[in-house]
């Protein structure tokens, strides 16, 4: 085994090397005593920047962990634990790491573990191993929903903006297509279909931007290049409330007055870059949030995630089952989807006996990788009874950031970065989850399909397992349609736009054989980690 290792910058560099004398040290505040993890220029709790590092016990709790039974690379073989688990000094404190010197079925949630150093090089890696104990209490706190800051006014810059146009290219696997080329088809269909051209597009807006692993087009500039289009305002981040957050700085460009129609775009060649033997930025040693999961081998969201599904499983006594429920749910709707790449029926027996990924999750709780371009049009609402269809308008969006944005810290019974954008969400309307006809939600892992359910009050927390009722609740004929269109799950993975497409097209009643007869009201969910966000969008005259 061959593991990643951090760079050793100013920050960090004593916390990977502490383990030279067998002592594992986390920052902790000279002023109140508070421990803090990872570290950071000032104390979380009193604002004191006065700290050091601070011994520990070495005792910790496991509170979430996987087994993971992909390869991620040729260095790193299978199986492994990987495990968060929590300070017994503070509970709040977590690591990810590997429990080691045991075999991998014998962890489990609320085991006793101690620090054990592994050496590589001027790095001293902490692991775990178990101490043959069981914590007496659970050390985590019951989760609760997270209370939003209510809006500063009655005005809504949400109300000031509709979605005008959507478009799509051509989506599959491995379409071996410039990835510039499926931007273009998507932008060029989705000023058609609002009814407008290129002259009259004057922002652009996309998600993250020039990116690598195939997850980009190039960018902002790439595609303003390419349709020779004179932008007032343009948007190319990644630090926004996930991918739908390009839609959202969009609506806030148009709303400020700075233009009328933006174009906003997300483009995905996963599929084709992998098949072209492409590799990604590699070599060297990670650093960034990467460097507390790549060195244990923690190499994917699958990983992370899975760590979270293991405490909500525990927790709530619920079973696989209930993840399985989304996964059938989605390919159900997907063969009435003539665009999805995976349209063959599933059964239980299908997605419990599927490849073993990272435990709970196996080949069908993940999504599916994929080649696609997905573009959206917001415009100044004034133009809503000139379009050629039916406008849509947004409601309200979910935003605040309440919880902790990380993958290891803060909430581990959900997916992180869920429940406080969802309660955000309903402090901007009067609209409540009884009211939703279709709900889109981001099914990156049918965990985080469970998440989003719970995070947005259509059952309580740890409630989803009954409520679904075998999957006849989210069924399209069901109370509330989950994702008609397949989800990424069986569509493919278009990283939220094709969530905001499916919507658009519910609400437009234009979703043929899977159309959730009167749709009026959609929720829309995108993010599959943090930060993440949340819009309720509704057919314009409801």
């Amino acid at each position: 085994m061959t593991r990643p290792l951090p760079e050793l910058t100013p920050d960090v560099a004593w916390f990977w090397k502490s383990g030279e004398d067998g002592r594992l040290r986390v920052q902790g505040c000279t002023e109140c005593g508070s421990l803090v993890h990872p570290p950071v220029p000032l104390c979380p709790r009193c604002r004191s920047r006065s700290w050091k590092p601070t011994a520990v016990s070495g005792e910790a709790v496991v509170v979430g962990f996987t087994v993971n039974a992909h390869q991620w690379t040729p260095e790193f073989p299978p199986p492994y634990v990987v495990a968060n688990v929590a300070l017994v000094e503070d509970p709040s404190v977590r690591l990810t790491t590997n429990v080691v010197g045991c075999d991998p079925d014998e962890v489990h949630i609320g085991q006793k573990v101690r620090v054990r150093f592994e050496h590589h090089d001027d790095v001293w890696l902490p692991l775990f191993e178990p101490t043959g104990d069981d914590a007496v209490t659970d050390p985590l706190e019951a989760p609760s929903r997270p209370r939003p800051r209510p809006p500063v006014s009655e005005e809504r810059f949400e109300h000031r903006c509709v979605l005008s146009g959507v478009g799509r290219s051509a989506i599959g696997r491995r379409l071996m297509r410039d990835p510039l080329s499926l931007t273009v088809d998507a932008c060029l269909d989705a000023v058609a279909d609002a009814g407008l051209t290129l002259d009259d597009i004057d922002g652009l807006s996309t998600y993250p931007g020039m990116a690598g692993m195939g997850m980009s087009e190039g960018g902002v500039a790439a595609v303003e290049e390419a349709l020779r289009v004179h932008p007032t305002w343009i948007n190319g981040g990644g630090d926004l409330p996930g991918p739908g957050g390009s839609v959202i700085a969009a609506m806030l460009a148009v709303a400020g007055g700075l233009c009328r129609h933006v174009l906003c775009f997300r483009t995905v060649w996963e599929s084709t870059f992998a098949a072209l033997g492409l590799r990604g930025p590699g070599g060297g040693r990670v650093s960034g949030f990467r460097q507390w999961q790549a060195p244990y081998g923690a190499l994917s969201a699958a990983n992370w995630i899975a760590m979270n599904a293991n405490q909500y499983l525990h927790r709530y006594g619920a079973s696989r089952q209930m993840l399985g429920w989304i996964a059938l749910n989605g390919r159900a709707n997907a063969a009435r989807n003539p665009a999805a790449i995976y349209r063959e029926p599933m059964t239980m027996d299908d997605y419990l006996s599927a490849r073993p990924i990272t435990s709970p999750f196996g080949l069908y709780d993940c999504d599916v990788p994929c080649d696609a371009a997905i573009a959206v049009v917001v415009s100044d609402a004034s133009v809503a009874a000139d379009l050629p269809k039916p406008a849509v308008r947004v409601e309200a969006v979910g935003t605040q950031i309440l919880e902790r944005v990380s993958w290891d810290q803060g909430t581990v019974t959900h997916e992180p970065q869920v429940l406080g954008q969802s309660a955000h969400l309903w402090t901007r309307t009067g609209l409540e989850p009884a009211d939703v006809d279709v709900a889109l939600v981001y099914d990156g892992f049918t965990f985080n399909a469970i998440s989003w359910l719970e995070g947005l009050g259509f059952c309580g927390l740890g409630e989803a397992q009954d409520w679904m009722d075998k999957g006849r609740r989210i069924a399209l004929d069901g109370e509330l349609p989950v994702n008609p269109h397949g989800g990424q799950l069986s569509e493919g993975r278009t990283h939220g736009f094709g969530f905001i497409y499916e919507a658009v097209t519910q609400l437009r009643h234009e979703a043929g054989d899977r159309q959730v007869p009167g749709a009026r009201t959609a929720v829309v969910t995108s993010g599959g980690g943090t930060p993440s966000g949340v819009m309720l969008l509704q057919r314009d005259g409801t």
